[in-house]
């Protein structure tokens, strides 16, 4: 077995999983899309033919296992989406030939996943989550046998942004406040095709929404935990995170421990709640998989993906260390929009974002991240509009991927 950071890491994620791999000295080897900025990073050794693992998963998992069997040691696999998570889940035996990593039990995954199933898994351990019900597209319904009080959220029963977009082009959920407007929205929503949940919604802002991520090793044992909260999403509600804080909120903290023994929880997993005005915590949702929250928590003091390294390679795990509350990450370009949408202080903003410790594709150690995929978006766009990846210079320097 190899020791330190000889083995690759072989991510499936972005630039926030990629960095905190980058920042424990461990070298990376990416499968991502053309013109994704892990492509360009300098902790990037090696770059993996893609392939959609909703599309065509047999061909991604073919070149995982053409790369691994190329390299002395088997490398460590992370992944990041809903689709890389069942990907290797359900793939599980055969890369377990050839690569190492942690994923919970397979039933398990399948249930936190598809949120139908999730709703079952929380009436089982009787967990804290707000009441929902199935809706078929193809089945006609009446509101009143929905049994929920609304307003209410309605979102995909599984997470897939590229199927959603036809029911909304923004966020990941929508807000319905009456009867009659479910009944007026239904038939867009038929149209799609995509199975739904609508849950109950708890009231409060985006800023009410904390999360509680962990590392259980095979033993059961927690190696490492942090909590944070969201500051702003885009669109304002039920988007996608634009900035997010470290916080030290036990009552999260201990909430998601039980959860995580009640279930037989191993691997990682970042649990949402949602904090009502009355201060109880609903469970949203449980994710066992990476997320972009762990480049932020690697900079706080907990570096979940390294700590997954050290034990899968062999290498000693680093001293714990209490994590620090109060750091923020942000994504830049979208945190700007959520705050010229919430009508806030842009002066105020870029003090802030100035100041904030994480910084999605932005960084000064490692800037061709950001500029080798710029330079891919702006190719895309001189062919479009020209038929052509004119000028020659440019296009060869993202060809370079920057190096």
């Amino acid at each position: 077995m190899a020791n330190g950071n000889s083995t690759l890491a072989c991510v499936l994620g972005d630039m926030d999983l990629v960095r905190p791999l980058g920042l424990a000295g461990i070298k990376c080897a990416v499968a991502v899309q053309p013109g994704a900025a892990p492509r360009y990073s300098r902790y990037t050794s090696h770059v993996i033919e893609w392939a959609s693992p909703w599309e065509n998963p047999n061909a991604l998992v073919d070149s995982l296992i053409d790369f691994a069997k190329t390299q002395s040691e088997r490398p460590v696999l992370f992944y990041e989406s809903d689709g890389e998570l069942l990907l290797v889940s359900r793939n599980r035996e055969r890369l377990g030939k050839y690569f190492r990593f942690v994923v919970a039990d397979a039933v398990l995954v399948e249930d936190l996943v598809d949120k139908e199933r999730f709703q079952k898994l929380a009436e089982k351990f009787s967990l804290p989550v707000p009441r929902a019900r199935h809706l078929q597209p193809h089945e006609p319904f009446k509101t009143e046998d929905l049994e929920l009080v609304f307003p209410i959220v309605v979102k995909p029963l599984t997470r897939r942004p590229e199927l959603w977009r036809s029911v909304t082009e923004l966020g990941k959920a929508l807000r319905v406040n009456t009867a009659e407007e479910l009944r007026q929205l239904w038939p867009r929503l038929a149209a799609s095709g995509i199975e739904l949940l609508a849950q109950e919604l708890i009231d409060g802002p985006e800023t009410q929404i904390e999360s509680y991520h962990v590392y259980i090793d095979d033993r059961g044992d927690i190696v490492g935990e942090f909590t944070g909260r969201k500051i702003r999403t885009y669109p304002l509600e039920h988007g996608d995170s634009t900035a997010l804080e470290t916080t030290d909120a036990g009552d999260v903290r201990e909430l998601g421990r039980t959860i995580s023994q009640q279930i037989g929880l191993r691997g990682v997993a970042k649990f949402d709640f949602k904090r009502s005005p009355d201060g109880k915590l609903f469970l949203l949702e449980i994710n066992p998989r990476f997320n972009l929250w762990h480049h932020l928590g690697a900079l706080a003091g907990a570096n979940l993906p390294a700590l997954v390294y050290n034990d899968l390679t062999g290498t000693s795990r680093s001293e714990s260390t209490n994590v620090r509350a109060g750091l923020s990450w942000t994504r830049v370009w979208q945190d700007a929009q959520a705050v010229h949408a919430a009508g806030q202080s842009m002066a105020q903003w870029l003090k802030w974002t100035s100041h904030c410790e994480a910084k999605r594709l932005l960084s000064w150690d490692d800037p061709m991240a950001f500029i080798g995929a710029a330079l891919w978006k702006l190719r895309d766009k001189l062919k479009s509009k020209f038929g052509t990846t004119s000028p020659k210079i440019l296009m060869n320097q993202v060809e370079m991927g920057g190096k």
